[in-house]
C-alpha cells in the first residue's frame, strides 16, 4: 500500500505513515499528553518508530533538545523524513540503533527525561508471523521491558523521569522492574474508551532515586478516531 500523509490535528503537524509497517495509535497520543518536560531539559525517546512521539511533544512541550532511537532501518528513515517534513531538524535528532547500546554511545546520566512506547507482548505470546516490522514493534523480541527500564536508568540524571505507556495487565511487571532499577513509580494514569470501562492502557512516570509515593490521576477517556 502507498504511504499516506496524515494531519495530526496539532499545530499543523503532519506525519508520513507506511501502512505496510507499524502505524502509531492512541497510545502515542495519550503518552504525549502525560509527559511533562521543562524548557532547557534534554529528552530521549526509545523505540520511536516513525518518530510520532517527539513530533507530538514538539507542540505539547517547549523541549528543544530531543533525541529519538529506532532499531529498524525503514522506520528510522521514515522518522527522519517526518522530522524534516515538519521542519524540526533543529529540535529532534534520529539515531538508528539498538537501545541497549545507546548508553555506550551517548554516555550515562545525560538526559532529564526518557519516553518510551515499548513492545507490549512477551516473546512467544500473541500472534507472530515473520520477524517483520509489526512483529518486532509489538513483541519483546529485540528488547524487553527490563531492557527499556535498565537503559533508561543509565541515561537519566538522578531525579530524572521515565514516562511509559503499557498494557494494564503488565502493570505489576512494570512497577517491579522499575523499582529493581531505582526508578520509583510516582505518577500513574489509566486510559479507557468510556467512563466506567476497564482501562485499555496505563501511563506511568518513574523518577530515578526518589522516595516512594504514588499519585494516581483521574482516568484519561479517549475515543478512537
Amino acid at each position: 500500500m502507498p504511504e499516506r500523509v496524515e494531519d495530526l490535528g496539532l499545530s499543523g503537524l503532519r506525519l508520513i505513515q507506511d501502512p505496510d509497517g507499524f502505524c502509531f495509535g492512541t497510545d502515542a497520543v495519550c503518552l504525549s499528553r502525560f509527559v511533562s518536560v521543562k524548557p532547557g531539559e534534554r529528552l530521549i525517546d526509545l523505540c520511536t518508530g516513525n518518530g510520532v512521539l517527539p513530533i507530538l511533544l514538539s507542540a505539547c512541550t517547549r523541549c528543544a533538545d530531543m533525541t529519538a532511537v529506532e532499531l529498524q532501518p525503514r522506520p528510522a528513515a521514515l522518522a527522519r523524513r517526518n522530522v524534516a517534513l515538519n521542519g524540526l531538524e533543529g529540535r529532534i535528532k534520529i539515531i538508528e540503533g539498538d537501545i541497549r547500546e545507546i548508553p555506550k554511545q551517548l554516555g550515562d546520566n545525560g538526559f532529564h527525561v526518557v519516553t518510551c512506547n515499548p513492545p507490549y507482548l512477551p516473546a512467544g505470546t500473541g500472534k507472530q508471523n515473520a520477524l517483520d516490522e509489526r512483529t518486532i514493534a509489538r513483541h519483546e523480541i529485540t528488547c524487553t521491558l527490563s531492557d527499556v527500564v535498565s537503559v533508561s536508568a543509565h541515561l537519566l540524571r538522578p531525579g530524572g523521569r521515565l514516562y511509559l505507556v503499557h498494557r494494564p495487565e503488565r502493570l505489576i511487571d512494570l512497577c517491579c522492574v522499575m523499582r529493581a532499577h531505582k526508578l520509583e513509580p510516582k505518577r500513574m494514569q489509566f486510559v479507557c474508551h468510556a467512563p466506567g470501562e476497564a482501562p485499555c492502557l496505563v501511563l506511568v512516570e518513574g523518577q530515578l532515586c526518589r522516595r516512594p509515593g504514588l499519585s494516581i490521576l483521574p482516568p484519561m477517556v479517549v475515543t478512537e478516531g
